[in-house]
């Protein structure tokens, strides 16, 4: 028994050495949002793979649905506003990312409150997303809590760190904004998927053989 006790509180101790070394190095935000309907490719898919399904998958003629519009490279707000300016296209969500050469940086997901101008809520959900990369430097350790502060600060003034939006239309309004300079991909749902149903993981910039994770070896800027 005394063994046994032993050995019980080794696997413990075992354990909670794991929790904290996880707790410490784990990455400051989910690289994928809630969701039950995924919008984006699989992990460690072909990229022309991924691009080639998703003209099957816009909504029929007729018919609306949600859609993840996949940008070539991150955009500023007033960027996403000309993009949009005469798409009637609602956007429902966007996805901050800031680009940082070789340091994975963390996908900022933020829903945009309804009725209120583009502009205003654009400038908002920057402002939310800053505030959540604030929150995980001050909760975070060592490597990951830096990136979490370069994040905070870039995040502090508008930035080119937009990669990807929610948007509702249907099939023509969706096929004219996929056919623009700036996009290079939009992903539909199935007609009638609620925007909190949306499992969101936008093919980025940088992702252009597999949707595999991007390098985490470079410097991380000092704040």
């Amino acid at each position: 028994m005394r063994r046994a006790a032993v050995w019980t509180g080794c696997a413990v101790i075992v354990l909670l050495v794991a929790w904290y070394a996880g707790s410490q190095f784990a990455s400051p935000a989910p690289q994928v949002s809630a969701g039950s309907v995924r919008l984006g490719p699989e992990a460690g898919e072909p990229v022309a793979d991924y691009l080639a399904r998703l003209p099957a998958e816009l909504p029929a003629p007729g018919a609306a649905a949600p859609a993840l519009v996949q940008l070539r490279a991150g955009l500023a707000a007033p960027d996403v506003i000309a993009l949009l300016d005469d798409a009637p296209l609602p956007v429902r969500s966007v996805v901050f990312r800031v680009p940082l050469p070789r340091v994975q940086t963390a996908l900022r997901f933020e829903a945009l409150a309804p009725g209120v101008p583009l502009p205003t809520a654009l400038d908002t959900a920057r402002q939310r997303a800053g505030f959540a990369a604030a929150v995980d430097a001050g909760r975070l350790t060592g490597r990951a809590a830096a990136v979490a502060a370069a994040e905070e600060a870039a995040l502090a003034a508008p930035c080119a760190c937009l990669v990807a939006l929610v948007v509702e239309g249907d099939r023509a309004a969706l096929d004219a904004i996929a056919a623009r300079p700036a996009v290079r991909a939009v992903h539909a749902a199935p007609p009638g998927t609620a925007t909190a149903e949306l499992a969101l993981s936008p093919l980025l910039p940088e992702q252009t053989g597999r949707a595999d994770p991007l390098p985490d070896d470079g410097p991380v800027p000092p704040t």
